[in-house]
């Protein structure tokens, strides 16, 4: 399909390993302004009570991506084909001061939405996603598709801190960015501060699927449950590193074992395929943790395969005028 949409630099003109280094090998570009999907780096882990580390996760998610390659394998999409994606870089980032930090990300995530692009961004710890939805939920809250083995709705940290990465999700229910009737959260498990932890969320609604019911019913009876919940209606999708067992994602700020295989991951998302999405995110990779780069090689891969469902999302919502 010829068109004017940005290309990957193509592997068998420059290799791999040189060059600079960018999302997929896309375009490095100054704004969104022109693209249907902006590549953004958020490199901020403010939000980290303990192993931090996710604020290297976007260069070397960006390093591993050169291995992606342009058509997928099993729905044989080619993103670069039906949808105008590049790099827009990285977010501004305040590493020393959180509130500023937060607002620093909804700004930039608020100019991509400006533009008229959807964002897809790499973490970052898992707070750097509040400020993404107080950018793409400003005219209405959204659904929400979460693929963690957290739940990250606790309420306070250390005394009275309300911003954490175990925070985000009560966060954003309580400020209208998110409707907590069409959450749904996958993969959930390890142990938990107290027995009610999750009382909360689950009595504003949310969804809670543990790890235990998603090995007993699959992967397609699960998405098919996550789908009929956020129907048609936008949808953010944010997807922890974390959700996947660590022996297989080793790098990241709290690993729990018991977690998906790599491939259930990979069949997750493909059930994605089209959802009305406002945007989506991996986050929680940590370099300093991993091992021979295999997690930043898996936070590059999923980004992939939502970078390929939100594509075939957008050029059908665009056939259908």
């Amino acid at each position: 399909m010829e068109n004017s949409f940005h290309q990957p630099v193509d592997a068998a003109q420059v290799p791999r390993f040189a060059g600079l280094s960018t999302f997929m090998r896309l375009p490095a570009v100054p704004s969104a302004k022109g693209l249907d999907i902006a590549l953004v780096g958020i490199p901020w882990d403010g939000g980290t009570t303990n192993r931090a580390g996710a604020r290297h996760g976007p260069r070397e998610i960006r390093n591993q991506s050169s291995l992606m390659r342009r058509v997928h394998h099993v729905s044989g999409t080619e993103p670069f084909s039906i949808a105008n994606i590049a790099d827009v870089g990285d977010v501004s980032v305040n590493p020393i001061n959180l509130l500023d930090g937060l607002k620093r990300i909804e700004d930039g995530i608020a100019a991509i939405v400006a533009d008229g692009a959807l964002p897809l961004a790499a973490g970052g710890d898992h707070l750097t996603t509040l400020p993404v939805l107080r950018a793409v939920a400003r005219k209405r809250p959204v659904g929400m598709i979460h693929f963690d083995a957290h739940s990250d709705t606790n309420d306070r940290y250390f005394g009275d801190n309300p911003y954490t990465h175990g925070t985000p999700f009560r966060r954003a229910i309580e400020e209208g960015l998110l409707d907590p009737k069409r959450i749904v959260q996958i993969g959930i498990r390890g142990s938990i501060y107290e027995p009610g932890e999750h009382d909360w969320a689950t009595a504003q609604g949310v969804r809670i699927i543990y790890m235990e019911e998603f090995v007993r019913r699959g992967v397609a009876s699960v998405m098919q449950e996550a789908r009929d919940l956020v129907g048609n209606s936008p949808t953010y999708v944010t997807f922890d590193i974390d959700c996947i067992d660590p022996s297989m994602a080793p790098g990241t700020g709290t690993p729990e074992i018991g977690g998906f295989t790599t491939r259930e991951a990979q069949e997750l998302v493909r059930f994605l395929d089209g959802l009305n999405f406002v945007g989506a995110d991996v986050v929680e990779v940590a370099p300093p943790f991993d091992v021979g780069g295999m997690t930043a090689l898996v936070g590059a891969t999923m980004m992939f395969e939502l970078l390929c469902v939100m594509a075939r999302s957008l050029a059908d919502r665009r056939a259908q005028g």
